[in-house]
């Protein structure tokens, strides 16, 4: 058996918004609907009944993402009932997650054209209530926000596995010796690539905003911070000490994004050209604790698969959870030139909204190889409870 290449022809997804911000008044479903009907509008040449399946990453499952939102955000697109749809789990990881599943279903022949991405609408998270161990409890009940983080943890579980993602993100830190003031200038940098990028329109070709709402670029972009509006912020995890504050981290976010897949038949089929390849990919595991550094084992794997190394890189998305993790993950790859990562801005400036991210990276890195004409780009992602995912496209 042959394996197929698989070809991303488009991808496109709604502007990030903050929680409780522009998008709050969105369902999930919806969202993920949004940026399937666009991504299916953008190639009008395609039938889509020839969708061979829809995948879809998201992070909660746990309100209105009802369970399986792929087959919802199908549905609520207007796409043929024959076009069914799956939804993946890998948390943060979760959208690019569901690239790699589907590139993976094409390269083997069970599909020729699939669409791939991730939602999450933080800011509509439910809260959830477990189920008392017997019929009619008399006392008070404990409700649990699905936002984010660790809920009902198995008490099996080490402690030093369970502390707080920004905990963890502290122990990046200390791990590394990142002092504050590295940590602030990151996020800095971050907000000034993102709002140049804006700027000059480079995400034009792949931001489709939501018909009806007045949000039309990143909400929590912030073109005017500075380090001495940074440096007042408190440390949010640990007070004595600490280093990661609410502005050198990735904030709470509402946000789609979806690709268009394709083997050579759904290529003609499209009559476009393709955006980029997909290579490899690698998935790794790492201490729960220390997730931040979850990629850096996963990236040096899946440039090892691709054949290529730090040097052939010309782009490298790297999703800032947080400044910290993003820096530790830099020091541990010293051939990296840290000039190409996040080179329109990263997660700490755009956002994470969890089950998205993943594809958001992945489709910025196709469209900026396109932008470029060729060469070889990367998108990676560290993963609460510890893993690391890298994803190696080419031009």
């Amino acid at each position: 058996m042959s394996i197929r290449d698989v070809y991303i022809v488009d991808a496109v997804r709604t502007p990030i918004g903050k929680f409780g911000g522009a998008l709050a008044g969105v369902r999930p479903d919806d969202l993920a609907a949004h940026v399937v009907r666009s991504l299916v509008d953008r190639s009008p040449a395609l039938d889509p009944a020839r969708v061979d399946d829809v995948y879809f990453g998201d992070a909660n499952g746990a309100g209105e993402d009802n369970r399986d939102v792929a087959r919802m955000a199908v549905l609520l697109a207007g796409l043929p009932v024959s076009v069914p749809g799956v939804t993946v789990n890998r948390l943060c990881g979760s959208g690019m997650e569901a690239v790699i599943q589907a590139a993976r279903a094409i390269a083997l022949g069970d599909a020729s054209v699939a669409i791939a991405g991730g939602v999450e609408s933080m800011s509509r998270a439910p809260w959830v209530l477990q189920k008392p161990e017997r019929a009619f409890p008399a006392g008070h009940q404990q409700l649990h926000s699905t936002t984010l983080g660790w809920r009902m943890t198995n008490p099996r579980m080490p402690a030093e596995w369970t502390v707080s993602l920004g905990e963890g993100a502290e122990l990046v830190a200390d791990k590394h010796g990142l002092t504050r003031e590295q940590q602030d200038a990151f996020a800095l940098a971050s907000h000034h690539k993102a709002a140049e990028a804006w700027a000059k329109g480079l995400y034009d070709d792949e931001v489709v905003p939501y018909a009806g709402v007045d949000l039309s670029r990143d909400e929590c972009i912030r073109d005017t911070t500075s380090m001495e509006a940074l440096a007042k912020l408190k440390p949010s995890f640990c007070p004595t000490g600490g280093t990661v504050t609410a502005g050198n981290s990735s904030p709470l976010n509402d946000g789609a994004a979806a690709l268009l897949l394709v083997d050579e038949d759904g290529l003609r089929e499209t009559g476009r050209e393709p955006l980029a390849r997909i290579r490899t990919s690698a998935v790794t595991g790492i201490e729960p604790q220390l997730f931040g550094l979850g990629p850096v084992a996963a990236v040096r794997r899946a440039l090892e698969k691709a054949g290529r190394s730090f040097a052939d890189l010309t782009t490298f998305e790297l999703n800032e959870a947080f400044a910290a993790q993003a820096l530790g993950c830099l020091a541990e790859w010293p051939e990296l030139d840290p000039e190409i990562v996040n080179p329109r801005g990263g997660a700490v400036a755009i956002g994470h909204p969890l089950g998205a991210s993943g594809a958001r990276l992945a489709g910025s890195v196709a469209h900026q190889l396109a932008a470029a004409g060729s060469g070889t780009g990367l998108a990676a992602l560290c993963i609460g409870v510890g893993q690391g995912l890298a994803l190696v496209l080419e031009r």
